[in-house]
């Protein structure tokens, strides 16, 4: 597996295509990344390496930060991210990537952050048909009905699916296509977790080869 990337979900747009066919896009833009650090098996108890992308200022991280920064004689990035994989796959610390290293047609997992959408009921959340629309139900048509059974077992087991907060977690979207890499922007096909301006990450897909 190779290291992934981080990008800014931009917004979405659509293409039509030689043939006629029109493709939904998401956008995103990816800047510089760097290579801060490797950590290894006999070390940190894993394979991984940090990288660091939105270069800032040193008075715009906190002092914590800040240290970690100087102790790996490194810029200071705004955001800090932890690849694992294999070691043999890294790339050298203090070397450079962006969007370079994906093509067009290749697919590609986006993890991100879903919108949140606050307190929802279970037609909403779960996609519940609600109650009968006549036969005795009074101002509860949308309500999720009985949410117990008999006597026994005489309680709601967890994981009951109710109404409750909606959203607001991470989420991945497997094997979508990537349309276009034009130099920062990254186009792919469908939509991504999250919402503008949130960043994402984007990573080989786990389940379906390249198309190339």
């Amino acid at each position: 597996m190779r290291t992934g990337i981080l990008g800014k979900k931009v917004g979405m747009t659509r293409v039509f295509a030689p043939d006629g066919q029109k493709y939904a896009l998401t956008v995103l833009q990816v800047s510089s990344h760097c290579v801060l650090a490797q950590k290894t098996q006999e070390k940190h108890g894993y394979n991984a390496i940090v990288v660091g992308t939105v270069e800032v200022d040193e008075n715009r991280v906190n002092k914590p930060m800040l240290g970690y920064f100087k102790k790996l004689n490194q810029k200071c990035y705004k955001i800090l991210k932890e690849f694992r994989g294999s070691p043999k796959d890294f790339p050298a610390v203090g070397t450079f990537y962006g969007s370079e290293v994906f093509q067009v047609g290749q697919r590609v997992d986006v993890s991100g952050v879903s919108i949140g959408k606050g307190f929802a009921g279970g037609i909403k959340r779960h996609n519940f048909g609600g109650l009968r629309a006549s036969h005795g139900v009074s101002v509860s048509h949308r309500s999720h009905g009985s949410i117990g059974n008999r006597e026994y077992p005489g309680k709601v087991f967890k994981g009951k699916r109710m109404a409750g907060h909606l959203g607001n977690v991470n989420v991945t979207i497997q094997n979508l296509s990537i349309y276009g890499v034009d130099g920062d922007l990254l186009l792919i096909c469908g939509g991504v977790p999250g919402s503008k301006g949130r960043v994402v990450v984007v990573r080989d897909a786990v389940k379906r080869k390249s198309r190339q």
